[in-house]
């Protein structure tokens, strides 16, 4: 009988910790695909404003230049680009929301500027395109400003609260 109460609270806690470990990694998640987004936009930025490259072929550059954590959402884009035929930019950004949210854990005000990219991207010069560019890169720096103070303030409580919920439900318990 001990021995099974020994393997059940064993089990609560190890179950409870994974638990607070896996919902505060979200916000460290967050933080390093935003640091990964931003090398994607200034590698886009390179092809389109220096390299006037065309935007299927840098959408391509990118995936293979980008972290891959990353980088397949722009050559999703690109694939629903040349599928769609109709050669409307934010319909595609638009398409790979889904993957924003939940494989790279992005909140609205994230998914908001990555969309603005795709408002932006391809629809006026090379001057323009480059001022799109700088202020785009300036709003990703403010986002991952904010995400550091939430995984600094989130990460840590959802750990201890995985350890110390554990800890109360076999108190309970026994």
């Amino acid at each position: 009988m001990r021995l099974a109460k020994l393997i059940g609270s064993l089990l609560v806690l190890c179950s409870t910790t994974w638990i607070g470990f896996y919902q505060g990694k979200k916000y460290s998640n967050r933080l390093k695909n935003l640091i990964h987004m931003e090398q994607c936009f200034k590698i886009l930025e390179t092809e389109i404003v220096y390299g006037a490259t065309p935007l299927p072929e840098a959408l391509n550059n990118i995936y293979k230049k980008g972290n891959k954590r990353v980088s397949f959402v722009f050559r999703d884009i690109r694939n629903h680009l040349i599928s769609s035929g109709k050669g409307d930019v934010f319909y595609s950004f638009h398409s790979v929301i889904e993957p924003l949210k939940d494989e790279l854990n992005f909140i609205e005000e994230d998914i908001e500027i990555f969309l603005s990219l795709g408002r932006v991207v391809g629809s006026s010069n090379r001057q323009d395109q480059e001022k799109n560019f700088k202020l785009l890169l300036n709003q990703i720096g403010f986002l991952q400003e904010d995400a550091k103070v939430e995984r600094d303030k989130h990460e840590k409580m959802f750990k201890n609260l995985g350890i110390l919920t554990g800890l109360a439900i076999i108190i309970i318990l026994l």
